[in-house]
């Protein structure tokens, strides 16, 4: 070995990482040693390379993914310097968004426990009614529908089959959500925790549906709001497992109200990709958690405060991969009702090319009848 290369440790202090992270960035790519001896295993490197770690250390600072990194340590000088620029621009861009969507989380958390505020804007007994539309479309290119979307008393649900049989799975999913949505807007309707327990039994019995196509190896995603009150003091219970999505539109800005189970989310969240790098991941349709059968298959339910004037958008990732969140915006903010938003994004997802099943449904917030 020649003299002038480093042990991963004495590389490490001098480039002030760590070894794990070291061994990290010869995974990917971005920092692989000159030498690995081959008997041992042991990583060596040249002291010329502590420029290149230092600029992945000052990268990772920024909170550049992994993916990107290894982008800008392959261009010439002027074009990372380029890239960096543009990777902070959109920081700053996505921290204006994360401004708003505190500020969003705030009001709604002081609305849920009365500290601070009231963010009601008319009295407490005002009656409000849930106005919804939904459609399902093939698209342009599979020959089939495996989606489903349903707009109904008191329910508004997306689900997204897969497998031979993913378009039974989807129906289930929905069909066993529509009797607790009965139960809720009955004259005495429960309370709100009955009605968390009740869809989780829903969600439950949904997955035992599923397990009969298991053998298909089909599944469904399954987001789902319900209606549990008619007053402003009330909300609504979110049910969600998969990739589809759930969005409100709130004060003319969109903010999505779900977390993806899915592996680019996962990679997203480890900032080992952005976004952008998720929505053209060859892996996006891979998921993390779905109803297939399995016993460990479970969906997220929490409670959604309403007000009078928000918009809720569901929809399958037919809609959400190939429309960006501001044309979602500008279509929700302009559309006049539901069912006129719910064409317009069915139309939007054929004009981007329509390369999957699309189902969508949107639900107006009003102090009056629909």
């Amino acid at each position: 070995m020649p003299d002038e290369l480093l042990t991963i440790g004495a590389f490490a202090r001098r480039a002030r990482l760590s070894p794990k992270a070291l061994r990290l960035y010869d995974e990917l790519g971005l920092l692989p040693p000159v030498r690995v001896d081959p008997q041992n295993g042991y990583r060596y490197y040249a002291p010329a390379q502590l420029e290149q770690a230092q600029l992945v250390a000052w990268l990772r600072l920024l909170g550049m993914p992994l993916a990107r990194i290894r982008t800008v340590c392959g261009l010439p000088a002027a074009e990372a310097a380029t890239e960096v620029a543009a990777y902070w621009a959109r920081v700053e861009d996505d921290t204006a968004s994360r401004r708003r969507l505190a500020a969003f989380l705030v009001d709604h958390l002081n609305g849920t426990t009365g500290k601070d505020h009231e963010p009601m804007t008319v009295p407490p007994t005002t009656p409000l009614t849930l106005c919804c539309a939904a459609a399902s479309d093939t698209g342009l290119v599979r020959e089939s529908n495996q989606d489903t979307a349903y707009a109904g008393p008191g329910l508004l649900a997306v689900a997204d089959g897969f497998g031979a049989a993913g378009a039974l799975a989807g129906s289930l999913a929905v069909e066993a959500l529509k009797p607790v949505a009965g139960r809720a807007a009955g004259t005495r309707a429960p309370g709100q925790g009955d009605v968390l327990n009740a869809l989780a039994d829903a969600v439950t019995e949904a997955n035992r549906s599923v397990e009969g196509l298991a053998d298909a190896g089909s599944g469904t995603t399954l987001t789902a709001l319900l209606w549990t009150g008619s007053t402003a003091v009330d909300s609504m219970a979110l049910v969600h497992v998969g990739d589809s999505r759930a969005y409100l539109l709130r004060g003319g800005e969109l903010f999505r109200i779900t977390q993806d189970h899915s592996h680019v989310q996962s990679l997203v969240d480890e900032g080992r990709l952005t976004e952008d790098e998720a929505a053209a991941h060859p892996q996006r349709a891979l998921l993390t958690r779905a109803l297939d059968g399995r016993a460990d298959s479970r969906a997220d339910v929490t409670l959604q405060q309403v007000r009078p004037g928000d918009r809720y958008l569901l929809c399958s990732d037919g809609l959400s991969v190939v429309i960006a969140e501001e044309t979602l915006r500008q279509t929700l903010l302009t559309a006049e009702h539901p069912d006129v938003a719910v064409r317009e994004l069915v139309v939007l997802a054929r004009r981007a090319g329509g390369p999957d099943n699309v189902a969508c449904a949107v639900a107006d917030v009003a102090e009056s009848g629909c």
